[in-house]
């Protein structure tokens, strides 16, 4: 499995910059390197080399790749043919090709997640840089598999207490009717199989999202004020995903300042920009990202035998920090960003007795 890293910020070309150092950095320690970019010109004016969507080696344990949304689409169609097959009887799919779909908004991200995720389980790389849009729309791409399954969750069980649900259960005339046209029994016990089969994929993703030693991001930054304040928000919002930041890197410039006070306890490693296609005093530069992303809080801590749970907020006040609980779940907002809390077996079901918001951490307790 692979560690895979991506960069927050406002600069898309500074981002750009620090990945590629960053890429080169852990491949010159011997780390096999995938550094996967969109489909944009930036990356390879930086490298100096024509990319495609297929990874190449552009140095010594060093490959690059593209993931543009077409060719990422017109791939998956086949395995969603594929899946199709498996569940309907007359599939209906057979019929459109993969070479005449469009891409629609949001479908972009999605598929450079699935990439991503096909790369890692390749086992062909130790690293993976994403160099994505480093916005708040990535953070909402990597946090996909735990917003899916709340829906998973929730929108289930909503099924199966709904009197459609119960009738479908129940009903001896429409099963045989549903199996006419499904391969799979899904009646026998609620569409068990495929959501089973959803779960386990979308719980892989959450796994690896919670573990700094599996994914992690550092935000970027100058010491711009309106740079700050974005990469702030960004910090903040990347813990309602789940997603641990372990540092910032700032580039220099004459008139550089200690950004060390805005973004405690991260580190902040200050470095130069890169002059003459010279990468080598910003590689030189670039913090230990495995040993900081494994120093820093954890997005979210369930402690159990004190009935709390602790989220990291930095970068929120506790006006911007909105508590309720109208569901099975606890629902957290921050910014732009909402989290369902998923309680252990101790916690679900048990009411909210206080919250405060304290030294950054929104403090639950039940």
């Amino acid at each position: 499995m692979s560690l895979i890293l991506t960069f927050l910020g406002n600069s898309g070309i500074a981002r750009s910059k620090i990945a590629i150092a960053a890429a080169k950095l852990f491949a010159s320690q011997g780390k096999r390197v995938l550094l996967a970019g969109l489909a944009e010109p930036v990356l390879p004016i930086l490298l100096e080399q024509t990319l495609s969507a297929d990874p190449q080696e552009i140095a010594p344990k060093l490959h690059a790749v593209q993931l543009p949304a077409s060719v990422l689409l017109e791939r998956n169609w086949e395995e969603l043919k594929k899946l199709e097959a498996q569940y309907l009887r007359t599939p209906i799919f057979k019929e459109v090709y993969g070479q005449e779909l469009v891409a629609l908004p949001g479908m972009d991200s999605a598929l450079a997640l699935n990439a991503i995720r096909e790369y890692d389980a390749s086992g062909k790389y130790d690293v993976i840089i994403y160099d994505g849009t480093g916005d708040s729309f990535t953070l909402r791409l990597l946090g996909l598999p735990e917003s899916l399954s709340w829906y998973v969750r929730r929108f289930r069980q909503l099924f199966v207490n709904s009197d459609l649900g119960k009738t479908i259960t129940e009903s001896p005339l429409i099963q045989p009717l549903i199996s006419s046209f499904f391969n799979v029994n899904w009646t026998a016990d609620n569409f068990a199989q495929p959501t089973n089969q959803a779960n386990d994929f979308l719980d892989k993703g959450k796994a690896a999202l919670a573990d700094p030693n599996r994914v992690a991001a550092f935000l970027v930054t100058t010491n711009d004020p309106i740079e700050v304040a974005v990469a702030r928000y960004l910090w903040g919002s990347a813990q309602q995903v789940g997603l641990t930041v372990g540092g910032v890197v700032q580039i220099s410039d004459q008139t550089a300042a200690n950004l060390g006070t805005e973004f405690t306890p991260l580190a902040v490693s200050v470095v130069p920009d890169v002059t003459q296609n010279d990468w080598q005093p910003l590689i030189d530069a670039l913090p230990n990202f495995v040993e900081q992303a494994n120093q820093v809080p954890r997005p979210m801590e369930i402690d159990v035998h004190n009935r709390q749970v602790r989220l990291f907020l930095p970068g929120f006040d506790k006006k911007q920090v909105k508590l309720t609980q109208v569901g099975p779940e606890v629902t957290v907002e921050a910014g732009d960003q909402r989290r369902n809390i998923f309680l252990p077996p101790a916690l679900t079901g048990k009411p909210v007795t206080g919250a405060k918001f304290q030294n950054n951490y929104l403090i639950i307790s039940f």
